[in-house]
């Protein structure tokens, strides 16, 4: 028997552990901004390159070139900063992202640049690693004109801005008024960006695969407004009613946008999910106990 290697056979399915791999078209991404992505990049291309069909690598985070490229999966060298952003550049365009922390937290980037090499294989190969979470789409509208637009992974917040006066704001949902919230401001949520913002401002944590959505308000002049979690299909539509010259609408934390009297930010399902695959090494609740020490005492807390 000849021991030639088929042509391409490196990327035919295989069986591991009785899970069947399937290879696929890989595409690295990295922050060029972040000076230890740099190094790792290059070391991690050139691992790679004789280990998968790589279609190609890039320092940047627009994920646009991996598609050009017809990419199948995504390494994503950063933060989660980073994975947010490459997740908006996809548009309705998602591919499965694999996140590798060369940032600081590492909530979403699951891996590190060793645990990536140790299963490099499976991670590329075995897709009952993706997770699949929902994504919002935020409209900015003002005379009935669409002014502003764009996906949002984790959540898009309404901030008071200079000169920090309270604001007012206009809630409703599936087009029936809910409430008027007079505050700092107000939080819509993914359950992935529960941990967020939503989190500092007393939100509650909702796993990642459920289906909702999150409103908080921010610091409500009032003791009845509490956060609530409603059906991830509905609608939300925030007026704003009284607000300052500064105030803004912020996506991912990244994104933003100044608001005027009257506009009307609408939130809604996004028409595609987020896909992120995950480290088969953690734990399913890992990051929040071992990296937001969820349920510790204060005395294990490092």
């Amino acid at each position: 028997m000849s021991s030639r290697r088929t042509p391409g056979g490196k990327n035919k399915p295989r069986s591991i552990n009785g899970v069947r791999h399937v290879p696929r078209r890989l595409f690295i991404l990295g922050n060029p901004d972040k000076p230890e992505v740099v190094e790792a990049f290059s070391l991690l291309k050139d691992y790679a390159a004789g280990r998968c069909h790589l279609v190609g690598a890039e320092l940047t985070t627009d994920g646009q070139v991996a598609l050009e490229a017809g990419a199948g999966k995504i390494i994503v060298l950063g933060g989660d900063g980073t994975i947010l952003g490459v997740c908006r550049s996809l548009g309705s365009r998602q591919v499965p992202l694999i996140g590798v922390n060369l940032g600081r937290l590492g909530f979403m980037t699951e891996f590190t640049v060793e645990e990536l090499r140790d299963q490099f294989e499976r991670i590329i190969g075995d897709d009952t690693l993706i997770t699949s979470r929902m994504i919002l789409h935020v409209a900015v509208r003002r005379a009935g004109t669409t002014w502003f637009e764009s996906p949002c992974v984790n959540d898009c917040v309404v901030r008071a801005g200079p000169p920090f006066r309270m604001i007012t704001l206009s809630v409703s949902v599936d087009g029936h008024h809910l409430t008027e919230v007079s505050g700092d401001g107000l939080i819509v949520c993914t359950p992935s960006g529960s941990t967020a913002h939503n989190l500092s401002a007393g939100g509650p944590i909702v796993q990642a695969g459920v289906k909702a959505l999150v409103i908080t308000p921010l610091a409500a002049h009032s003791l009845t407004h509490r956060p609530l979690v409603i059906e991830r299909n509905c609608e939300v539509e925030i007026t704003a009613k009284n607000i300052n010259p500064g105030t803004t609408l912020i996506v991912d934390g990244q994104v933003d946008h100044q608001l005027s009297t009257g506009d009307s930010i609408v939130i809604k399902r996004f028409e595609s999910n987020f896909q992120i695959v995950h480290n088969p090494r953690q734990p399913k609740w890992h990051s929040l106990v071992r990296k937001l020490s969820w349920g510790q005492k204060l005395k294990d807390v490092q």
